[in-house]
């Protein structure tokens, strides 16, 4: 058989109903969210800062680090925020952003616009939280974290099932009326995490005597299976910070204190608990105090002044946000069984808590994710502050600090601490007034002369300071600015002011 040579002829075309050419069809232009899953190891940060800027709408990142976390996850300078873990937050007051991300621990999951996208959006007239939950694209239901208690008879309630005998994927089957129904887990839900461990991580046989072994309750986290799919899908981990919660106990509270002339009756003391972590620990607190009738505990554990994340902080930094605060204050607080048993969940109790400080403290927003170090610890109600004296070792670049002058306010004080340098490593404050250098006072002299014996110390520089607000109150009080009376601040971790 013979076949002939097919040659196509432009002229003619080619008759062929099905072959229709025809331009792709132009795709809607317009803002695109971008999600950034970011996960870090213990001590490390995202490696970005957030802010608000004046004028602009939106929680702002800025200075994203090369190679960071964050840097990796596509988080890029100028992005705004739309969500954290979820949560919509373009609309949200700047220190509870802050608080959700601080609170999400080491792993977080941000719903960012770009600079110009997000201008676009405003421009246009867009509406934000519709443009969130149009990323999401799929119909999805949020994962759930449920406190479990075991039941004499009952037991918890529910078993549990490899998913096609694969490792790390399992299925909960429910008693009706159970413990676990009523703490929020449904049958057919698939487990993701129990008591802090990572189900992927685990055998059967090993989450069976898991469960089987627990002391009277456990917490699970758990989703549908539709949407654990829609998820795996889309590439989006899954984790506590994420989850809506079920059943959990020892919430956190607020106390609003009002100051008395005596103070507000309380001691606060930074301690190592037997696990090794370390508490702002509520202590002392005086019978009819502004802390007792506030609610305050013996033992009680601070988690946070006005709104802001205490969790991490130095000691000396919690007090002097107390003090700033004036009159009135905001603490947020867990008993000591509480702050155990987040710590065993590897979770902050400030996770998924949303009660808000006073209205005083409301109109001032704490902007601060953390703040530099200072000395160790001393009572909450000292009636005067304490100056710091913070010991330098010349860096590469200097100190890391500069200095600036006041119109019309004594003393030469640190106008601007560069981040991760010898400064704010030796706990320098930007405002901090400069009493002595290297044991000298320089109270009286010039901004001039101070900067001269910085210069000529060599490698080495102790700075005596203390806040402006506390030199002011040291000076109307007739008590000297000596030495004799800091604390010695050297070498201390810290980040900078709104740094993650």
């Amino acid at each position: 058989l013979s076949s002939r040579k097919f040659t196509f002829n432009p002229k003619e075309g080619i008759d062929n109903p099905a072959l229709v050419i025809t331009d792709d069809p132009e795709r809607e232009s317009g803002p695109t969210p971008r999600l950034c899953q970011m996960r870090r190891e213990k001590g490390e940060s995202f490696g970005f800062y957030l802010r608000l800027e004046l004028g602009l709408r939106g929680h702002m990142v800025r200075e994203v680090e090369p190679w960071s976390v964050a840097e990796r996850s596509g988080l890029r300078d100028g992005d705004r925020l739309l969500e954290v873990n979820q949560d919509f937050v373009d609309t949200e007051e700047h220190w509870k952003v802050v608080r959700k991300i601080q609170a999400s621990g080491q792993q977080v999951s941000l719903l960012v616009l770009g600079g110009g996208e997000y201008e676009q959006a405003l421009a246009e007239g867009r509406d934000l939280l519709a443009l969130a939950r149009e990323h999401r694209g799929e119909a999805t239901t949020r994962p759930r974290l449920c406190h479990v208690t075991r039941e004499h008879g009952a037991g918890l309630g529910f078993t549990v099932s490899a998913v096609d005998g694969r490792k790390g994927k399992f299925c909960v089957t429910t008693m009706a009326g159970g413990p676990a129904e009523k703490a929020g887990v449904r049958s057919g839900d698939r487990l993701l995490w129990i008591n802090g461990a990572s189900a992927s991580d685990l055998t059967h046989s090993a989450l069976s005597k898991m469960i089987r072994t627990c002391v009277g309750h456990v917490t699970v986290l758990v989703i549908e299976s539709a949407s654990e799919q829609s998820y795996a899908r889309r590439g989006v981990s899954i984790f506590p910070a994420m989850a809506e919660i079920h059943n959990l106990p020892h919430r956190p509270r607020t106390l609003h204190l009002v100051q008395c002339p005596a103070g507000y009756g309380f001691l606060l003391r930074q301690e190592k608990m037997p696990s090794g972590r370390i508490v702002h620990a509520l202590r002392e607190v005086e019978p009819d105090s502004p802390a007792e009738r506030a609610g305050m505990r013996e033992g009680d554990q601070l988690l946070a002044v006005n709104g802001e994340a205490a969790e991490g902080l130095e000691h000396e930094d919690v007090v002097s946000r107390v003090r700033s605060s004036g009159r009135r204050v905001a603490f947020t607080a867990i008993d000591s069984q509480g702050g155990d048993y987040y710590y065993q969940l590897g979770l902050s109790p400030l996770l998924f808590y949303e009660d808000d400080p006073p209205e005083k403290e409301k109109t001032v927003p704490p902007p601060a994710l953390a703040a530099p170090p200072a000395g160790p610890p001393h009572e909450a109600h000292s009636e005067l502050p304490l100056p710091r004296i913070c010991q330098l070792e010349r860096g590469p670049k200097g100190f890391g600090f500069r200095l600036s002058c006041v119109q019309d306010e004594p003393g030469t004080c640190i106008g601007q601490v560069a981040a991760g340098g010898p400064g704010q490593r030796a706990g320098l404050r930007a405002g901090d007034v400069v009493v002595e250098v290297n044991g000298q006072s320089v109270a009286e002299e010039p901004l001039e002369e101070v900067a001269r014996r910085m210069k000529e110390a060599g490698p080495r520089l102790d700075v005596l300071v203390v806040d402006r607000r506390g030199y002011g109150a040291l000076k109307q009080s007739g008590t000297p600015v000596a030495a004799s009376l800091a604390h010695a601040t050297q070498n201390q971790d810290a980040f900078h002011i709104l740094y993650l």
